[in-house]
């Protein structure tokens, strides 16, 4: 399967737009958001987990990267409330669920092959102080990408530069780039050599972002 995977244009998913779609597990559903492979699958995605459901053990041998949206996510390493991020690198293993139900942003088979780091964050404790109007966290960097998150006060500009591609999730309030007003849930996918320029909406917003990346996409090889 194919979805959004031309990674030299553009794209914008308004996400709550999107009709779910049932996954190999009942009581847990997905957004697609882009895809390269079968269920096996190079994957950017919002998955919904209805209360007392869960997943079968399994490991992430491409590895996994996720942010709790509502919730609380849960496995045998912890609850996982919203606004958490997570990496689990390639070889690691878990049983995901959620006793109460929960939503997750989450992408798959998109790490070093030769990433062996785990760890979560609770993205608020990392933010820095605001600079005009904006406070932005670094959640992980290396040399293939660089993770962050910030908070945009009302009217508040965000640009990147970064080489590589850019993507974005708006996780609350709302932002406008170019002609597209993107609210909560809203998904860009900015190709290498386009600049990001974000302007908050009358209420802040609160974003993802993820540079340098988009040169090491492929489908998964197993």
């Amino acid at each position: 399967m194919e979805l959004n995977a031309d990674f030299k244009k553009r794209v914008v998913v308004h996400s709550d737009q999107i009709d779910w779609v049932a996954s190999p597990m009942p009581g847990v559903d997905r957004r697609m958001l882009d895809r390269l492979g079968a269920e096996v699958a190079r994957a950017t995605s919002i998955v919904r987990y209805a209360p007392n459901s869960k997943f079968s053990a399994h490991t992430h041998t491409g590895g996994e990267e996720f942010i709790v949206l509502e919730g609380v996510f849960q496995d045998e390493h912890g609850d996982f409330p919203a606004g958490t991020y997570v990496r689990n690198p390639p070889t690691s293993a878990h049983t995901p669920g959620s006793e109460g139900g929960c939503t997750i942003f989450v992408k798959l088979w998109q790490f070093d092959p030769e990433d062996r780091t785990q760890f979560r964050k609770y993205m608020a404790d990392e933010l820095n102080a605001p600079v005009d109007g904006v406070a932005t966290a670094v959640l992980h960097r290396d040399v293939r990408e660089t993770v962050t998150y910030s908070h945009l006060d009302a009217g508040a500009v965000l640009a990147n530069t970064d080489t590589g591609g850019i993507e974005m999730l708006v996780i609350d309030g709302e932002v406008t780039q170019d002609t597209d007003t993107l609210g909560k849930g809203g998904w860009l996918r900015l190709p290498e050599g386009q600049a990001l320029s974000i302007t908050a909406g009358p209420d802040g917003a609160k974003v993802w972002i993820k540079t340098g990346h988009l040169p090491f996409a492929q489908a998964p090889t197993v």
